[in-house]
């Protein structure tokens, strides 16, 4: 359905289009709208809350010790006093969809221009240098920061002290245009007090490439006046929600999407991103009546109106534990080498095996949270971690985040070398940390000389996945298939494990057949000329990536996926064996007695225990193809093992 709508107060065309202002062009070309406000509206209100706060923090004066103070609003606002709302109607009205999406946009777009009451959303800060030279309007000046701010698109402003421009968290750009993606008519308007006291009121809007009247425009409007060929603003004379009297930038989303109106998530995406600004108190947000500041923070995050309070099902948002890390944990210093020179970064670390979930939240020296790390390898390991570095740290972390400053990545790259760097950098990052994490999981389960473990390697490498599934390969039987397949199994190369064992025991690899495999079962082999006996049991090694294991104070839960494999999967009951393997890869047989390590083992299927003897647990059921184990820990067991798993069926 399309919406047309006739505003009387409009008396002529040229009244409405001098309102905003768009550039004309020859023909129309692009038929779509920017692909960018599809990235940010998809990070939903959180990511809005995250762009507007970090330009308030960019936009701090250097030279005061007070807070930048943020004041957000919701609220609804009448139509009619939005600015050069006519104006925006009639080039709505003159948008002419060219495919599918576009014209589902343009028809939401008439919907939503209709309502009386708009919601809108507005972020006030204070404490904040303002936006400098906007009674220049478009000066093309790199000391007017209203001309660039307002007028150009994918331009970042850069501060000529450099330790300052490394400390602001915006450098791509583009992140004016996530309030615009935030708006169902993609609008938004800044209203600016500078030092002197000015005050103006600018905004964009867009659209696509439109034509209007008898001529043809750009997809992007501004709400500005046209001083021969120069954009000039308007002085802020509005109605009260773009009122801005006090230095700094107040930002106005009117038409705000229904998906952004959340209180709670615009709290949570405050406590997320900038907690460290927030508790070194260089940061004060209000989000309608509440304030959130470094007095409050820690009710906040301990409120479960908020956030999950079990620290057991923390597995996606980490704040509170970020939170508590970084007040209660005195920093230790890691050093990563770079090129010609060595970072260095202080990290607050937690260990704690209620944790399900490790992260390390990567922090920006302007107290802004850049992600949640996951260490390679090492994502469930009970731990959480603070990581903050120097100035020559913000510096190229900076150089390695996405758009939407929530990713370190070398992927957006485009030199091979800085690539490569890049890289190395995370992948020295990884080690770095894993090194803390190893040293904290051996203080926190010491190895208590009971087993011999004096040969053993407990070295966790970052690759350890990939060197032990390239230390046997697919398990193949008699017809050749596979028999527990993961992504990595081509990579290896094929030999039977039971013939790898056989290898390692005598020294040789019997075979039989085209296939490589030789079965061997638990009863006495027949002679050649006999068939082996009904009960006789074929053993498989399973790939690690089969496997899932979760270690609770003296629990331990195992899942085996044997799903990939029809013939071992159809099979009702197994006995499940495992060997010792070291960070090598490298495998030692008979070292581990599980009547010695394990009080009980239960079968989560059918609540039964199963018989636990030195070298397997017998009578496991397989349901679905899965194997579901409870087992229960002796005070000697040791932690830090890792397994190579074994079914007998």
């Amino acid at each position: 359905m399309t919406y047309k709508i006739q505003i009387s107060e409009v008396h002529d065309l040229n009244a409405v289009d001098n309102q905003w202002q768009f550039s004309k062009i020859p023909n129309i070309e692009e038929s779509n709208f920017n692909k960018i406000l599809e990235r940010f509206y998809s990070l939903g209100v959180a990511g809005l809350t995250r762009e507007n706060i970090q330009n308030s923090l960019d936009g701090r004066i250097d030279e005061s010790d007070q807070p930048v103070i943020v004041k957000i609003k919701l609220g609804t606002v009448n139509r009619q006093s939005i600015p050069g709302m006519a104006s925006i109607v009639e080039r709505i009205n003159s948008l002419e969809g060219r495919n599918g999406y576009t014209k589902e946009t343009i028809n939401h777009m008439e919907a939503s221009m209709m309502a009386d009451e708009v919601r809108y959303i507005s972020f006030e800060d204070s404490n904040t240098r303002g936006l400098t030279g906007a009674k220049y309007g478009q000066s093309n000046s790199k000391e007017h920061t209203w001309g660039i701010y307002a007028y150009n698109k994918g331009v970042h402003f850069e501060e000529k002290d450099e330790s300052f421009e490394a400390s602001r968290g915006g450098s791509h750009g583009v992140g004016k245009i996530a309030s615009n993606a935030a708006s169902d008519l993609h609008t938004m308007f800044f209203a600016n007090c500078d030092k002197d006291g000015e005050q103006h009121l600018g905004g964009t809007i867009q659209l696509i490439e439109h034509k209007f009247g008898d001529n043809y425009y750009r997809s992007t409007g501004y709400f500005t006046k046209l001083e021969g060929s120069k954009f000039m603003p308007y002085e802020n004379q509005y109605d009260k929600i773009f009122e801005k009297n006090t230095r700094g930038l107040k930002i106005v989303i009117p038409f705000l999407r229904s998906s952004f109106y959340r209180e709670d998530e615009i709290i949570r995406a405050v406590c997320d991103s900038f907690f460290i600004s927030i508790i070194e108190k260089k940061l004060v947000v209000h989000v309608n009546d509440l304030v959130i500041d470094a007095t409050s923070i820690d009710s906040i995050v301990e409120d479960s109106q908020y956030y999950m309070q079990e620290i057991e099902s923390m597995k996606k948002v980490f704040t509170p534990l970020y939170v508590k890390t970084y007040k209660n944990q005195q920093p230790r210093s890691i050093e990563i080498p770079h090129a010609n020179t060595i970072f260095k970064f202080n990290l607050y670390f937690n260990y704690d095996e209620r944790i399900p979930k490790g992260r390390v939240g990567i922090i920006r020296t302007i107290g802004m949270k850049i992600e949640d790390f996951a260490v390679k390898n090492n994502s469930t390991k009970p731990f959480n971690a603070v990581l903050i570095g120097g100035i020559e740290e913000d510096i190229y972390l900076k150089s390695l985040e996405n758009e939407s400053h929530t990713k370190i990545s070398s992927d957006d790259i485009k030199n091979p070398d800085l690539k490569k760097l890049a890289k190395r950098f995370i992948s020295s990052l990884n080690k770095e940390i894993l090194k803390v994490i190893d040293e904290e999981m051996r203080k926190h389960n010491p190895v208590d000389g009971k087993i011999n473990t004096s040969d053993l390697l407990y070295t966790m490498e970052l690759d350890f996945k990939e060197n032990l599934s390239q230390s046997f390969g697919t398990v193949k039987i008699k017809n050749g298939k596979n028999i527990v397949t993961s992504e990595e199994d081509n990579k290896s190369e094929t030999i039977p494990a039971k013939a790898k064992r056989q290898k390692r025991e005598t020294g040789t690899t019997s075979t039989s057949g085209e296939s490589g495999v030789r079965r061997r079962g638990t009863a006495r082999d027949k002679g050649e000329n006999e068939s082996a006996s009904e009960d006789q049991k074929d053993e498989y090694k399973i790939n690690p990536y089969r496997v899932e294991r979760l270690l609770l104070n003296d629990q331990e839960f195992i899942q085996l996926n044997l799903t990939g494999s029809p013939e071992v999967a159809k099979a009702k009951k197994c006995n499940l064996k495992f060997n010792i393997v070291d960070g090598m890869g490298k495998e030692y047989i008979g070292e581990f007695n599980m009547v010695e390590n394990y009080s009980n083992v239960i079968d989560k299927y059918n609540s039964n225990s199963c018989v636990i003897e030195s070298d397997a647990i017998k009578n496991v059921s397989i349901k679905n193809g899965l194997i579901n184990l409870q087992l229960g820990l002796k005070p000697k067991y040791n932690r830090s093992l890792k397994f190579i798993y074994y079914i007998e069926v």
